[in-house]
């Protein structure tokens, strides 16, 4: 059975996604930019700055969830250019501890709302 975890902390979803799913002792979480929850507009500065609010709606969602960022097993970093992955790896690790969770890094064409940066994650219940 699939059950939906959100968020005030995080941006609503701008479409027919979840913040979260759980299924079983998995929780999935959508890929978050650097949408401000509040205003619901992209946090100003550089990718550095993305970077850290998308970490921060990712950790609303754990929250909610009852989970933590040392629950995290994986997550993919979707970059719009390749040459910001020293920044953002920088900001990324400082919300982990070993053992680091797994994880994919991929540049692509274009994010949403021109976003420089989207993570998202698997995490477990079962930690």
């Amino acid at each position: 059975m699939k059950q939906a975890v959100s968020s005030d902390g995080a941006p609503k979803a701008i479409g027919p996604y979840s913040q979260a799913i759980r299924v079983g002792q998995l929780l999935f979480l959508s890929g978050q930019v650097a949408l401000d929850p509040a205003t619901g507009q992209m946090v100003e500065g550089d990718v550095a700055a993305q970077t850290h609010r998308a970490m921060m709606n990712l950790g609303a969602v754990l929250k909610a969830a009852g989970l933590s960022f040392a629950d995290v097993a994986r997550t993919t970093i979707y970059l719009a250019d390749m040459n910001d992955f020293g920044k953002v790896n920088e900001v990324y690790g400082s919300y982990f501890a070993e053992p680091y969770p797994a994880r994919a890094t991929v540049q692509v064409a274009r994010l949403p709302r021109d976003a420089r940066v989207e993570i998202d994650a698997i995490a477990s219940f079962a930690s």
